[in-house]
């Protein structure tokens, strides 16, 4: 069997290789042959067609086309070749390396193909062998015949194949374009038309989901080295860009695999049409996460994080809003200020029991009291309004988590 990873030179030496041997053959024994070739080829496409499942079709359209043209052209090359060292194989190898191209388009398997070059070489040679011992020919010319005979079909199969491996490597080349081409129409803001989106995804056999989770991955220098991340082809990804991303129905069974030290985070589960979105926060936990702010091992689930993405999706108004609710601490110490912001966010915790906070806090009831009475000279009516109390526990939080991160 041909292999289908042979070079260009590999094929063209092949290609000289026979066709000195059939410049072996005189011209003569082929003038003699040359009037059994529409009854050869006749013969040769009958069997191909019983022997190969594939070929049993009607000869019509590019099959037809292909088969018939392929097995004529064959012969006819073998009688221009015969006493001719010089002759031209180019439009030949053309032809040949097209039915190979063809083949895979046409959704035929390269061992249907190999298998088909195979029997039209051994129908060619019985009938040749057969023929030529009728017409008197010698032992030693039918042998010569022979050897050219398996040597063409040796580069015939070589150049088919090259064009098979060919339009394979484009259709996958082509595939993956149109992947990616889908992912960015499905990522697209404003959103793109649901029509557009499901005519892609048909071209690109890709089953349209109701619902999604989009996968950020953080991006590093060695990103292409996702070898052990194999993700279903319910999927659409991009770990070309220097925004790694992938958007899937099954984040649970495509994370499966290796992904390295690298951060990895899923966004929350939404309707297709709001994939950017769930990217969007998955990103967001990606940064909050090189932050220090999320801390987890393992993919960061946003569904897991929901305040701290809330918390930090607008650091401006977060920004402000800590500043305006915790402006009466301003004026205090450092350590001042960590012990009475404990206090008052174990407070909000615990709806002011006291007993609760100072086991909270480890310290004497008596002294969360102190404290409280101290919090309440400083924010004032503050404590006694919902929203305010809200506002204070927000900022407090948020205060906290940075500086956790900090530490």
């Amino acid at each position: 069997m041909i292999r289908a990873d042979l070079t260009i030179a590999e094929n063209n030496e092949r290609i000289d290789d026979a066709r000195q041997l059939w410049a072996r053959v005189s011209a003569q024994q082929a003038d003699m042959l040359r009037p059994y070739a529409n009854s050869l080829a006749r013969d040769i496409i009958a069997e191909i067609q019983r022997g190969v499942p594939a070929y049993a079709q009607p000869l019509r359209g590019k099959f037809g086309q292909v088969l018939v043209g392929g097995v004529e052209r064959a012969i006819l090359q073998c009688f221009e070749s015969s006493g001719n060292p010089e002759a031209s194989t180019d439009e030949w190898a053309a032809w040949f390396r097209y039915s190979g191209r063809v083949e895979f388009t046409e959704g035929r398997t390269m061992d249907a193909l190999q298998t088909a070059v195979r029997i039209g070489a051994r129908v060619a040679w019985r009938h040749l062998a057969a023929i030529g011992r009728s017409l008197g020919m010698s032992t030693e010319n039918l042998l010569m015949m022979a050897e050219a005979i398996f040597a063409y079909v040796d580069e015939l199969s070589a150049v088919a194949i090259e064009g098979y491996t060919e339009a394979q490597a484009q259709a996958a080349g082509t595939f993956e374009r149109r992947r990616r081409q889908l992912l960015k129409l499905v990522l697209a803001e404003p959103t793109s038309s649901a029509k557009a989106v499901r005519e892609l995804a048909a071209a690109t056999q890709w089953p349209v989901p109701t619902h999604v989770a989009a996968v950020a991955f953080e991006y590093r220098e060695d990103q292409f080295d996702l070898s052990g991340l194999e993700p279903g082809g319910t999927a659409l990804v991009d770990f070309e860009s220097d925004s790694p991303c992938m958007v899937t129905s099954a984040p649970e069974q495509d994370l499966r695999g290796h992904w390295g030290d690298r951060r990895v985070a899923v966004g929350p589960t939404v309707p297709l049409a709001q994939a950017a979105r769930s990217l969007h926060y998955a990103q967001r936990a990606i940064l909050l996460a090189q932050r220090g702010i999320i801390q987890v091992d393992g993919p960061i689930w946003c569904h897991d994080h929901l305040s701290k993405l809330m918390l930090f999706t607008d650091e401006f108004l977060l920004t402000h809003l800590t500043r305006r609710s915790l402006h009466p601490f301003e004026g205090l110490t450092v350590k001042q200020r960590e012990r009475l912001s404990a206090t008052l966010l174990a407070w909000l915790d615990t709806h002011g029991g006291v007993n609760e906070i100072a086991a909270r806090l480890d310290i004497h009831p008596q002294t969360v009291r102190y404290r409280m009475h101290q919090i309440e000279e400083l924010v004032g009516p503050q404590l006694s309004i919902p929203e305010e109390r809200l506002k204070l526990e927000i900022a407090l939080r948020a205060e906290q988590l940075l500086a956790e991160t900090d530490r």
